[in-house]
This record gives C-alpha cells, sequence and structure tokens, in this order.
C-alpha cells in the first residue's frame, strides 16, 4: 500500500508585512470532503503498516490499562450543605457526578452519570459543572465534538429532568449570580478559539436575547467569568501572559453595569478575591515575587493598595486562600513549597511540617470559608500524590487519600533526600535524590556521583576526554 500523498494548494498568507507560502493551508477545512478523504486515507495506511504489530498493541493497551484504577472516587469536598465528588465505576470509560446532603453516611445523589450522556456517541466529555445558590439546579457543559467547543445545558435535581435552554458554541466556563436565574457565560472566536466574549442568560428566555456584557478585543488577551470565595461577587478576569485586569458586580445585582478594579496596565499581574469590605489581591506590583495587598471595593484601584504580605526577595508567593479566621499563603523559598497560616487575630502564624526532605505541595480545594480545615495535596519522589485535611487551630493532619500504585510499590523500599552543589559562580544548587534504602550505607558514593553529575553540567565542560 503506497503512503497518500496531500495535494498542493499554495496559499499566500502575510503577517507584519511578510509574506509566506502554506502549501496545505486548505487542510484546516474540518468539512471539507477532500481533506477527510485524505485523513481516511492516512489512516488505512497506518493501519495496513501497523498490522504486524496488533496483538503486541492489543497487549500493550491491556498493560497500560491494567496499571489505572478503575474504580476510583476523588476525595468529597463540602460546600453548602453538601458534599461533592465524581467516581469511576469499572468497566465504564465517564466519570459519575454525585453529591451527599450533610453527611457521607447520607444517601448518594447522583448528579450526572456522563456515561449514559455518552451512549452512542463518539466523543464526549463533559466541561464546566455548577450548582445554583439554592442548589436545586445543575448547570453542565458538554462537548461531543472534541474541540473545546461546548453546549450549556440545564438541569432540574429535584425531577432530574434537563430544561430547555441549552447555550451551544461555547468556552465551558460559567457561573451564576445568586437569584438563581442568570448565569453568565463566555463564547469563543469560532476561528482560533480564543475565549473573547462574556454573556448573560436569564433561565426561560431564548439564548438569542442574551446579552453581551464584556467583549475582549485585545487578541493578546483571553477572557473568563469566576465567582468568587465569598459567592458576593461575579468576576470576569481577562488575561495576557504579562498583564491581568478585572471587573466586578455585585452578584444579587446580576443586571448592573461591571466596574473595574484596575485597569490594565503592561507587565502587571494580579488575581483577587473577597473577604469583608475589600478584595485581597495577590499582585507583582513592584514585587517581582508578588506580594497580597488588600484594596477597599469602593476605591480598589492600585493608588489604595495597601501591603498585607510585603515583596520578598527571596520568597516567590505563589498562591494565597482566604478563610473566616486565616489566611493561608502558598510560597517557595530554596525552590521547595511550604504552606503558611496567618490568622486574623494577630496571633503568631505557623508553616506545614512535612516529612520528606524534598516534595511538592499545594493548596488544593477549598470552598467553604467558615472553616477550621485546610485541605492540601502532597506528593513527593517517594510518595504518590496524595490529598489531607489539616486543623489550622489544632495543628493536626489526616491523610484522605492516596493514589493506588497499581502493580505493586511499597514506600518503605525508598529514600529520598536533598543535597547542595556550589556553582561556579558561587550559587548553591539544590539536588533532589531518591534511591532504595539498602544504598544507605553508601550515600557518601551517591553524593560524589551527584556532585560530578552538577560539575558536568554547571561548568559546561567535558570531564571526561576520550584518547587521540
Amino acid at each position: 500500500m503506497k503512503s497518500p500523498i496531500a495535494a498542493k494548494k499554495p496559499e499566500i498568507l502575510e503577517t507584519h508585512g511578510h509574506q509566506r507560502i502554506d502549501n496545505y493551508f486548505w487542510m484546516r477545512e474540518r468539512e471539507n470532503p477532500a481533506v477527510i478523504e485524505y485523513l481516511n486515507e492516512e489512516n488505512a495506511f497506518l493501519k495496513e503498516n501497523l498490522k504486524h504489530t496488533e496483538e503486541f498493541q492489543k497487549a500493550l493497551f491491556e498493560e497500560i490499562k491494567g496499571r489505572i484504577k478503575e474504580d476510583d472516587q476523588s476525595v468529597p469536598y463540602f460546600k453548602s450543605g453538601y458534599y461533592w465528588y465524581a467516581r469511576y465505576e469499572k468497566g465504564s470509560e465517564y466519570p459519575i457526578y454525585c453529591r451527599k446532603a450533610t453527611s457521607l453516611d447520607h444517601p448518594e445523589e447522583i448528579l450526572l452519570d456522563v456515561n449514559k450522556l455518552a451512549e452512542g456517541k463518539s466523543f464526549y466529555q463533559v466541561g464546566g459543572t455548577s450548582s445554583s445558590p439554592n442548589q436545586h439546579l445543575l448547570a453542565f457543559a458538554a462537548d461531543e465534538v472534541g474541540r473545546r467547543i461546548y453546549t450549556i445545558y440545564f438541569k432540574d435535581l429535584s425531577t432530574g429532568e434537563l430544561l430547555e435552554d441549552t447555550i451551544p458554541h461555547v468556552t465551558g466556563n460559567l457561573t451564576w449570580a445568586s437569584d438563581n436565574q442568570t448565569i453568565f457565560y463566555s463564547k469563543q472566536d469560532p476561528e482560533t478559539l480564543r475565549a473573547h466574549q462574556i454573556y448573560r442568560h436569564v433561565l426561560g428566555t431564548p439564548v438569542e436575547e442574551d446579552r453581551l456584557v464584556f467583549e475582549e478585543t485585545d487578541e493578546e488577551f483571553s477572557c473568563h467569568v469566576v465567582s468568587t470565595k465569598s459567592e458576593e461577587y461575579i468576576f470576569i478576569h481577562s488575561e495576557s501572559t504579562i498583564s491581568s485586569e478585572i471587573r466586578f458586580i455585585k452578584s444579587d445585582q446580576p443586571n448592573g453595569d461591571f466596574q473595574l478594579l484596575q485597569p490594565r496596565i503592561p507587565h502587571l499581574e494580579y488575581a483577587a478575591d473577597h473577604y469583608d469590605d475589600y478584595f485581597w489581591i495577590r499582585t507583582n506590583d513592584q514585587a517581582q515575587n508578588f506580594k497580597v495587598v488588600k484594596a477597599p471595593i469602593s476605591s480598589p484601584s492600585i493608588e489604595h493598595w495597601e501591603d498585607v504580605i510585603p515583596h520578598r526577595e527571596h520568597v516567590l508567593l505563589e498562591d494565597f486562600e482566604l478563610f473566616s479566621h486565616y489566611l493561608v499563603t502558598q510560597e517557595r523559598s530554596n525552590g521547595l513549597v511550604q504552606i503558611m497560616i496567618k490568622p486574623w487575630d494577630g496571633s503568631p502564624g505557623h508553616q506545614l511540617e512535612f516529612d520528606d526532605e524534598t516534595y511538592t505541595a499545594w493548596i488544593s480545594t477549598n470552598p467553604e470559608f467558615n472553616t477550621e480545615t485546610l485541605r492540601f495535596g502532597y506528593n513527593s519522589l517517594v510518595s504518590p500524590s496524595s490529598i489531607y485535611d489539616y486543623h489550622m487551630a489544632l495543628q493536626t493532619k489526616t491523610l484522605l487519600k492516596q493514589q493506588e500504585v497499581v502493580g505493586g510499590y511499597d514506600q518503605s523500599h525508598y529514600h529520598s533526600a536533598r543535597i547542595w552543589a556550589k556553582a561556579p559562580d558561587g550559587v548553591m544548587v539544590p539536588i533532589s535524590l531518591v534511591y532504595k534504602k539498602e544504598l544507605l550505607d553508601q550515600t557518601d558514593r551517591v553524593h560524589s556521583y551527584c556532585m560530578l553529575m552538577v560539575r558536568m553540567v554547571l561548568v559546561r565542560k567535558p570531564i571526561f576526554h576520550l584518547a587521540d
């Protein structure tokens, strides 16, 4: 079987005054029968030439599949009186979204069984999901094509029926206003798929009447809509690689006009949340490593920003989380993440302690504001990905779930360590090691080997020379 050859159809493209020729530009036409025919020929050619590996492909697939835990479940999180989670059943491909009222001992309520929704479809993916503030309705976005072009559906959780409202050709990003009737969502450019518009939809009204509330005209920016953790405000985020801009309205005033928090400035990045009478903002304003500031909601622009956690030269402030009694920050120092707990009452804060010398940690899903519990994630070179709950007052942590390594793994057989090497310019470089504990009596040998490798990388000169 001969390899198919795509036809050349020269197309002149001009950008910034520069012209180039693309012989295969025509293949962008997804619905063009000639494009589909060529792709079918390529697939047939591939199948024919790999026919002798079919048994091996099956064996390899089964081996990979055998290392995946099929009957898995996410760690439930508590929000608005319910525990929310997703689970998978053995033999099924898609998640089942569920919740339990008040307690994990209560009966399970299935919100969406994606396996049933996907029946008879060659592709199906659920993107964003969001329950209404009164918990009676569920909005979810589904993609049946595979291009991240979604349709939003609405489900009545008391009857299980889908509403007549559908919103096609959207990004899957959505959020509710507090009236349980209004939803904001983002749309993308049909060619580039850049999210560039935010619309407002009222249940029971034609989608054609949805109001465009914001359009991002700068092609370097994309936009999305979110609710603050307090659910009192709705934000429209506009983001580019080096700049940010946020607009906001009160969630109980969905027909209002969005106000600017701080107009975009080149190289100014910021992200915000809400607590009490302030917006709390992570920003790089005169802070290369970022800092946390607060600004009054009545006058939130940059000239009113007040430092809460000032900039530090050797600490990168990666993220923060607001609670009723605590401000939690995720910081990076000397290459390692620290999670810091800072009480609002001014009492001394503290840092989470981790067992391993080298690790990764992150603030996880924390939708509840009035809680003493912080949820965080953790893994290391010897510890599989894990989810913990940490009681911020008692300073105790509880392991909720650790990823199961299907096929067998005994963490107790391995050891991880962190050592330092000095580069030629005097900078200390951290090195993470992992090895079997049976090598512990050879630690000096391992250390020497690592120093050798570091020298090869940092000095950028060969250590070993071949004879002429």
